[in-house]
């Protein structure tokens, strides 16, 4: 036997400590906020990205790695239907049973597998690296094991695999190709009351990063104004909105940070505007914005009441709202005053009001591009639960306007059952009323289908999908 002593093994691999990938990280933490507090991504991700640049350092983390960041998390959460269904035919027991933070990391490394173009190595090695510094290393291979198998086909040969084919079951096809829930699929298709195409466009849309778009606030701002900053082109419908086209950081306009001008979809703007142009019969010296928070809309409209010598009162029932409201009025060239108050028990005297505008509280299904995750957060229950508030909302709101004024009705959504559902309900206990014709108040907005209403699509307008319908108080 020999004396010589006995060499260490050298067959095991030495410990490498895991490499933090300051992107990813904030990604994953923005997708556990989202899952764990029930947070919108689009509140959660510019802390979580001005903590990362503070902590990192601009030259560390650059306007590349805030817009990757951005990316996985919207791209993820907008195609979480889609990605749940492939992860399905990869993991070998139900996906309930999954750790929800492990759900997220392989959520992530599919999107940058299936959605973008990074390389397919880069991605799983970049995305098991992730796990081993948020999971641990045994997670780690569970990870590295199913990417791997997600890995062995593009979007397009998982779609033919796990989704049914159309003419078997077309809506649930549709659910999970686009990443939609089968009950937002078949609201949508009865809204639409189209064939296959038109669906299929809208569910489209609903998966596309939207354009950031401003409001020059009339007597303040100028759409010319804001026209001047870089990648701004004019809104396509409204005369206020422009369009910053390569996702422009609005916090860098000038007049968006004086407060003479606002982040807002050009669908919200032409509901301000439209309500602002309804004929009306006898006075126009009291304006109603009567469910005012955040205070877009009442911005917006506190601005034309101005030009007329009109007095915005805008109201909101939630005190840290109302604050949000005032922020947006501070400055408004006209008399406006902001109260905390229940739309439903107002606190004013019946017929106070020339114009009125209710946007009431909904499901959101007309906003997914900007708030994805909110189609895997509703249930088809909470219709019941938002009816009667949006009933309440618009009798008073009729209540609260003089004979011969206007009240509009809105809401960022087209299911049925919070549109016309919700006016013809109402309008059916208040005969003293008609419906105006709001298309022609609308000017060059095509494809207003056959009103008097209107709704919006991302489609065919470029726009959040909101409702308007104008109810004139007629005794």
């Amino acid at each position: 036997m020999s004396d010589q002593p006995r060499r260490p093994r050298t067959s095991a691999k030495p410990y490498r400590r895991p490499r933090k990938d300051p992107v990813r990280i904030l990604a994953f933490e923005a997708l556990r906020a989202v899952d764990e507090r029930d947070a919108y991504a689009n509140l959660v991700l510019p802390p979580l990205l001005r903590k990362a640049r503070e902590k990192e350092g601009p030259e560390t983390f650059d306007a590349r790695d805030a817009a990757l960041a951005t990316e996985l998390v919207y791209g993820t959460l907008r195609r979480q239907g889609t990605y749940d269904a492939v992860l399905s035919a990869c993991v070998d027991r139900p996906l309930r049973e999954v750790d929800p933070p492990v759900l997220d990391v392989l959520s992530l490394g599919a999107h940058q597998l299936l959605g973008t173009r990074i390389p397919t190595h880069a991605a799983v090695s970049a995305t098991v690296e992730l796990a081993r510094v948020v999971l641990g290393d045994g997670r780690a291979k569970f990870v590295n094991a199913v990417l791997r198998k997600v890995a062995q086909h593009d979007l397009e040969g998982w779609l033919e695999r796990v989704a049914p084919p159309y003419d078997d079951d077309p809506e649930d096809h549709l659910a999970v190709v686009h990443s939609h829930p089968r009950w937002v699929v078949s609201a949508l298709w009865d809204s639409l009351g189209g064939g296959r195409a038109g669906i299929e466009d809208l569910l489209r849309a609903d998966n596309e990063r939207p354009e950031v778009t401003l409001v020059a606030r009339p007597g303040r701002a100028t759409a010319e104004e804001l026209l001047e900053e870089d990648a701004a082109v004019p809104g396509h419908w409204s005369p206020y909105a422009v369009r910053l086209t390569e996702g422009g950081e609005p916090g860098a306009v000038a007049a968006v940070r004086d407060g003479r001008a606002g982040v807002q979809d050009e669908g919200s703007q032409l509901v301000a505007l439209a309500l602002a142009a309804a004929p009306l019969d006898g006075p126009d010296r009291r304006w109603l914005d009567g469910c005012a928070g955040p205070g877009g809309k009442a911005a917006l409209l506190g601005a034309l009441a101005a030009q007329r010598g009109a007095l915005l009162v805008a109201s909101e029932k939630q005190t840290h709202r109302a604050g949000l409201v005032a922020r947006a009025l501070e400055g408004n060239p006209g008399p406006y005053q902001v109260i905390a108050a229940d739309g439903t028990r107002p606190a004013w005297r019946p017929g106070s009001f020339d114009r009125v505008l209710v946007d009431v509280p909904c499901t959101g299904l007309g906003a997914l591009r900007r708030r994805p995750e909110a189609r895997w957060r509703r249930r088809p229950e909470d219709l019941e639960g938002f009816a009667p508030l949006q009933r309440g909302l618009l009798r008073t709101a009729l209540e609260s306007v003089r004979v011969g004024g206007v009240v509009g009705y809105a809401t960022c959504s087209p299911h049925l059952a919070e549109t016309r559902a919700v006016v013809g309900d109402v309008l059916k206990q208040h005969p003293d009323t008609e419906l105006l014709d709001a298309r022609p108040l609308l000017p060059g907005v095509p494809d207003l289908g056959e009103g008097p209403d209107v709704q919006l699509w991302p489609h065919l307008h470029g726009t959040d999908a909101m409702y308007l319908a104008l109810i004139r108080r007629t005794g």
